[in-house]
């Protein structure tokens, strides 16, 4: 018989049985857990339930399934398994430390092995800071990616596409990829994949559009040089043209030069870094619910490293192995940008500097 010793319940004076007195230690751990759980996302908590059927002692599968839905009744699930707090403690963070949430693991190693459970207020994700639902984007749906990459006389550009791959699995897309394409073969896939999202409308959360080539001002190069123009790319994604993405986020991710310019920065007195009524039919605009994001400013270079990839990239693998999706896709990219622009780059000798460019016509938050 399962149990831990004093919490045991007692007859009442008709005979029935009284429900059992938790002790206040334990009422306390499970409130501390409650406020580590609610912080997840639904993909988070079901990732929590994954990896903790792999911690000794382990949950049986049948109380995770019937007790651990919510994360009220997850951390109260908790708090009777693992009881005593050092146990508890022991194993949040061998859990959070593989979703990963690293902001959440301070308040639990910090916490005493064998102490008392001291309740901490953990500042809340910005999205929790929100009023209404309303205001974030409804990605409950399938999410669908479209992942071109011109390899030739490219290198790193494999690495690219490994560590694309990596992070949209992560943050759940299933992912078509078109490698070395030439002009007719993009714009003969990508239309496949657009039509594809309007045949299952009703199941489409958000689109993400990945380009990664040489390009220059307004345009990406295929394999043999050829140039596609990046605003009819866009236009094939619009409201009108793929209605399947009506008030859903359309993400482009663009990894390409915008021209030939070189930015070789200035110097600063800083250390240097390390490197409607409802009475007519309701109106869309055209282009809505765009967030596209370049590698440099217009008519500039982007940046390669043979080895490691395309400088963009590695930086939005970097955060969001540091940070996981704790940010609206804006606030992600302004980090990712932060640590581009205090790194310091040479090419050919001479220092340049990039920033990345991001334009928005988001109506909501986006988070992965």
């Amino acid at each position: 018989m399962e149990g831990s010793p004093g919490i045991g319940g007692h007859s009442g004076s008709d005979g029935s049985r009284a429900p059992p007195k938790i002790p206040p230690a334990m009422e306390e751990l499970q409130s501390r857990l409650q406020e580590t759980l609610d912080l997840l996302s639904s993909q988070e908590l079901r990732s929590f339930r994954d990896h903790l059927k792999k911690v000794e002692p382990r949950v049986s599968q049948v109380k995770l399934e019937l007790e651990g839905r919510s994360p009220s009744g997850l951390a109260r699930l908790l708090a009777k398994q693992y009881y005593p707090p050092a146990a508890a403690k022991r194993v949040l963070v061998q859990v959070l430390e593989q979703l990963p949430r690293a902001d959440l693991l301070p308040r639990w190693q910090s916490a005493a092995a064998d102490g008392p459970v001291i309740p901490r207020k953990i500042p809340k994700r910005s999205y929790d800071c929100v009023e209404g639902e309303l205001d974030r984007y409804d990605l409950s749906g399938r999410r669908k990616a479209f992942l071109m990459c011109v390899k030739r006389n490219r290198l790193g550009a494999h690495q690219d596409v490994l560590l694309m791959e990596d992070w949209l699995d992560q943050c759940q897309f299933e992912n078509t990829l078109c490698i070395d394409p030439d002009k007719m073969e993009l714009l003969g896939k990508i239309t496949s994949f657009r039509d594809g999202l309007n045949e299952i409308k009703d199941d489409i959360g958000c689109c993400l559009v990945a380009l990664m080539s040489h390009g220059e001002e307004g345009f990406i190069k295929m394999k043999d040089g050829e140039k596609v123009s990046l605003e009819g790319i866009f236009e094939m994604f619009n409201n009108k043209n793929c209605p399947a993405l009506q008030e859903k986020p359309k993400i482009f991710i663009i990894q390409a030069c915008r021209g030939e310019r070189r930015d070789s920065g200035v110097e600063t007195d800083d250390e240097p870094m390390d490197s409607d009524d409802g009475s007519e039919k309701r109106r869309l605009p055209t282009f809505s619910d765009y967030f596209i994001i370049y590698p440099t400013q217009a008519d500039h270079v982007a940046l390669r490293d043979p080895r490691t990839g395309s400088v963009m990239i590695k930086a939005m693998t970097e955060v969001f192995k540091q940070y996981g999706n704790k940010w609206h896709i804006a606030d992600f990219f302004t980090k990712v940008n932060n640590r581009v622009v205090h790194r310091e780059f040479n090419l050919r000798n001479e220092p340049i500097k990039v920033s990345l460019v991001m334009e928005s016509t988001l109506t909501k938050f986006v988070y992965f």
